[in-house]
């Protein structure tokens, strides 16, 4: 099994902050990409709103970031996607809900709802989107054979 860290981007900044999302890499035959977006909002034709997808250039607190990142496999066998969350962002969701992840610094692993964190004063409480630090999607061999394809998931800016 295939194991590829994927830096998706890099937050700099304190108030306005700027994203550069930096291509993902694996030795081998998995290669990655990833980009960034921001989702807006903006008023459409006869009154709807339209939803706008942006290269994300400058974020600001409470942007909602849009991740995805691509993979291309020259292999059959089954790999496996680990992407470390950002500190300035707060975890939301995935496309699919097929992801594990990870509360404590991709030392232990599962579904959200199975995890719990501890709190400063020793009280154990369930793990909440918020307190995501890695996300994890193993790919499995069919889906490896397809040669292609794409993971996304959402954020929110701190």
């Amino acid at each position: 099994m295939y194991k590829a860290v994927i830096p998706a981007m890099v937050v700099a900044g304190a108030t306005g902050a700027a994203m550069l999302p930096t291509a993902a890499h694996a030795a081998g035959p998995v290669q990655f990409a990833s980009d960034v977006f921001v989702e807006r909002f903006q008023p459409a034709p006869g009154g709807r709103t339209a939803r706008v997808l942006e290269r994300a250039d400058l974020l600001r607190p409470g942007d909602r970031v849009i991740f995805v990142v691509n993979w291309k496999a020259r292999r059959n066998s089954a790999f496996t996607v680990t992407n470390p969350m950002p500190r300035t962002i707060a975890f939301e969701s995935t496309s699919d809900g097929a992801e594990h992840v990870s509360v404590d610094g991709g030392r232990t692993w599962g579904p959200l709802e199975a995890l719990t964190v501890r709190e400063a004063g020793g009280r154990q409480r369930r793990a909440l989107p918020d307190d995501v630090t890695h996300l994890r999607w193993r790919v499995g061999a069919p889906i490896a054979m397809l040669g292609t394809g794409k993971i996304t998931y959402r954020g929110v800016v701190r």
